[in-house]
Order: structure tokens, then C-alpha cells, then sequence
């Protein structure tokens, strides 16, 4: 029984050799529709890491206060946008001295730039280096850890200390070959001794988290003195069953502090980590949907496709099939023959397919700088996917076949 098998596999592989020109467009077609479902579900696949892993950089139990909502609804052409004012030191100062909520951190914090120029002795960064003004709580709010050093401290913000923390990449442009630890780094002129480094975070959407320096927030006062800066509040709540009354009590706080009346709209937004990743969640499974449904339209088109090729087959080698049968071969012989045609072709196709789509994953995460990762679920499906056309396909070409009458296929020209 398996060197009969193994005979049939071999005048399959020989069948395929013999239409190569044919097999070959074949296996495209379905490599498409696999290429499709795999290349779209790796590029969502690696879009949502990245963003949920930006997302999660706010930290655990974070809410942060912002100038407006995270997404905006949308307003009809009539409606003018509302314009809320910034968050300003005025504001984040009095929040910070009036919020006592308990088991509560209050970070304050400003992007003072994107593009700092930053020295250290004879050697000089491009001015592509954030600086960020903050207080003693923003780096743990934020999610971020400590490689090597120290972080900001109470006493390093109460007396306006020239000290700051850099980032790794920042690091390793500077200090190739030593440690930072005190050492003097200028930026914009300004002094400041290095007292930590961050542990490497990655780069979101060509925004390179580990080139930055988080200095104390009057110190960057100090540097960067635009009168409209808008600033950050982050509060975060060490315990999660206090979370969502610490909020509502932030909230009230912040609207005493805004002068807003009992009857008027919040004038600023906030945004929870959680929130955050469930909108993720929710966009990405709209991208899944939309993968599944292209895809599946083209595969039905690769199942169409190889049905036809073998139908075609079946009728060019009908006296073939007369000859075997006249030998003795059986019915269930020559349907196997035949399936097992079906089935190389469905493989090969598949096979292309999920490489294919794995390059086109790779590409469009290397091209947008997201966190690609090998779509094992995506490539499971894949092969299932192509298995399964294949049987469809060519369930009706076997029986077709093996039904043949030999006298009449002896016969056919």
C-alpha cells in the first residue's frame, strides 16, 4: 500500500512537471490570497505591539491630564471646534499642591524641545535630542527604569540642581567608552551633570524614545522660556481598587482649578493607559476584519482557479486514465493520483504565500519602525487555509476521474 503511494505521488510530481507553465500561475493564484492574509495579519500584528507598547510606557494605575481627549469627535462642518486653553504652570502647580488623594505620585512635566543640539566635551549630538522638564515623579508615571545611576530626585527639583537623566542612545552617542555617571553635558549652554541613564526603550513611528534628557522642571524653565507651553499632569495610583475614585477626584480638582461652573463642559482631556490600549484594541480588530475579508475573497478566486486546472487536467489525460484502468488500476488509485496533484499545488502555493507575506510584514514594519514578530497564528491559518482549498478543489476533479468508464477513455482523442 505505500509503495502504491509513493508510485502515485511520484506520477503526480510528474503530472505537475509535464504543465509546469500552468501549475506555476496556479500556485501564484493562491500564494496570493495567502500572501494577503498573512502579510496584513503580520503588519496589524506588528502595528498593535507597537502601539500598545507605546501606550504602556505611561506606566500601570496612570491617568494623565492633557489639552484635549486622546481622539476628538468628530464635529460637523456647522460646529466650530472647541479650542481649550493649554495646561499651564499656573495650573499643574496648584494641582499639584491642592491633590492629596491618598496612595497617589503626581508627575509634572514639558517636552521643552525635539530638537536639542547637546554637548559633552568635543563631541556633539545632531539637534534631533528631546529635553523634558519634570519633576521627581515622571520617570516612574512614565514607566520608565533606571539602567545606571539615579533618578531625579525631591531635593534635585525643590533646589533647581543641574543635574539630568539621559537616555541610552543618548549615551552611547556621547559616552561610547566610559561611564556617564558625573559627567558635565551642555545643553543649549546650560551645564548638567549626568546623574542616570534610561534603560533602552525603542524608537515609535521614528520618534526615538532613548534620545532624550529629562532635567528639573525649572531648570527647563529656565532654557526654554516660550509663554505658551503646554504642560502634563500624570498621576499615578498605587493601588488599582483606588483608581477610578482617584480619577473623579482629579477631575473635581482640576475643574476648581480651571474655574469651570457645575453646568460647563471639561476644558482638557484625560486619558487612562487602559483606555488607551482598548481603542488600540478595538481599530486593530477592524484591520483583522478587513484582512480576513480580502483574503478570503482571493482565495475563493485560487479555489476556483485550481479546480479549473484540474478539471482540465482530468479531460487532457482522459485516455491516460483508460490505459491505468485497463492495467487494474482502481477507482480510489487514480482519485488519489489526482487529490495528491491537488494538494502539492495547494502546499506550494501556500508555502510562497506565507513567505511572501512574511517579507511584505517585515518590510512595511521596518519601513513604519514598528515591532515586527513572526506570525506564527497567521502562518498556522495559512497553511490550514491552503490544505483546505486544496481538498475542496480537487475532491470533484478525484471522483470525476475515477468515475471515467475505460472502455470510453481508450476511446477519447
Amino acid at each position: 500500500m505505500f509503495s502504491l503511494a509513493k508510485e502515485n505521488i511520484k506520477i503526480a510530481f510528474g503530472s505537475i512537471k509535464s504543465q509546469l507553465l500552468r501549475t506555476i500561475l496556479t500556485v501564484l493564484i493562491i500564494a496570493i490570497g495567502i500572501m494577503a492574509l498573512v502579510g496584513i495579519l503580520s503588519g496589524v500584528s506588528a502595528l498593535e505591539n507597537t502601539i500598545s507598547g507605546s501606550f504602556s510606557s505611561m506606566g500601570a494605575n496612570t491617568f494623565n491630564f492633557q489639552r484635549y481627549e486622546f481622539t476628538n469627535q468628530r464635529q460637523s462642518s456647522r460646529e466650530r471646534q472647541k479650542i481649550n486653553p493649554v495646561i499651564n504652570y499656573r495650573n499643574v502647580k496648584d494641582f499639584e499642591e491642592s491633590y492629596d488623594y491618598p496612595f497617589t505620585k503626581v508627575a509634572v512635566s514639558f517636552m521643552g524641545t525635539f530638537a536639542a543640539e547637546v554637548k559633552y566635551e568635543n563631541t556633539k549630538t545632531d539637534p534631533e535630542v528631546a529635553v523634558i522638564g519634570s519633576n521627581e515623579n515622571f520617570i516612574e508615571n512614565s514607566g520608565l527604569e533606571i539602567a545606571n545611576g539615579r533618578s531625579l530626585n525631591y531635593f534635585d527639583v525643590e533646589n533647581n540642581s543641574p543635574v539630568c537623566v539621559i537616555g541610552s542612545d543618548l549615551q552611547k552617542a556621547l559616552f561610547p567608552d566610559e561611564n556617564p555617571i558625573d559627567k558635565t553635558i551642555s545643553v543649549r549652554g546650560s551645564k548638567f551633570k549626568v546623574i542616570g541613564v534610561l534603560k533602552e526603550k525603542g524608537s515609535t513611528f521614528g520618534n526615538n524614545q532613548d534620545l532624550r534628557v529629562i532635567m528639573p522642571i525649572q531648570k527647563a524653565r529656565s532654557i526654554f522660556t516660550n509663554p505658551n507651553i503646554n504642560y502634563t499632569l500624570s498621576v499615578k495610583v498605587e493601588k488599582n481598587d483606588m483608581l477610578e475614585g482617584a480619577q473623579e477626584d482629579a477631575i473635581l480638582t482640576f475643574r476648581n482649578i480651571r474655574g469651570l461652573n457645575p453646568i460647563e463642559e471639561n476644558d482638557f482631556g484625560i486619558e487612562r493607559s487602559d483606555d488607551l490600549l482598548n481603542r488600540v484594541a478595538e481599530n486593530t480588530a477592524t484591520l483583522y476584519w478587513a484582512a480576513w475579508i480580502i483574503s478570503i475573497i482571493t482565495i475563493f478566486g485560487s479555489t476556483i482557479a485550481l479546480m479549473n486546472i484540474m478539471l482540465v487536467s482530468v479531460s487532457e489525460r482522459t485516455r491516460e486514465i483508460g490505459v491505468r484502468k485497463a492495467l487494474g488500476a482502481k477507482r480510489k488509485t487514480i482519485a488519489f493520483q489526482f487529490f495528491m496533484e491537488t494538494i502539492i499545488i495547494g502546499q506550494l502555493g501556500g508555502a510562497l504565500g506565507i513567505l511572501l507575506g512574511i517579507l511584505i510584514g517585515w518590510g512595511v514594519a521596518k519601513g513604519f519602525q514598528l515591532d515586527f514578530s513572526t506570525p506564527w497564528v497567521a502562518m498556522i491559518w495559512a497553511t490550514s487555509i491552503a490544505f483546505i482549498v486544496a481538498i475542496i478543489s480537487g475532491l470533484y476533479p478525484a471522483t470525476k476521474a475515477a468515475r471515467l468508464d475505460p472502455i470510453e477513455s481508450l476511446r477519447y482523442e
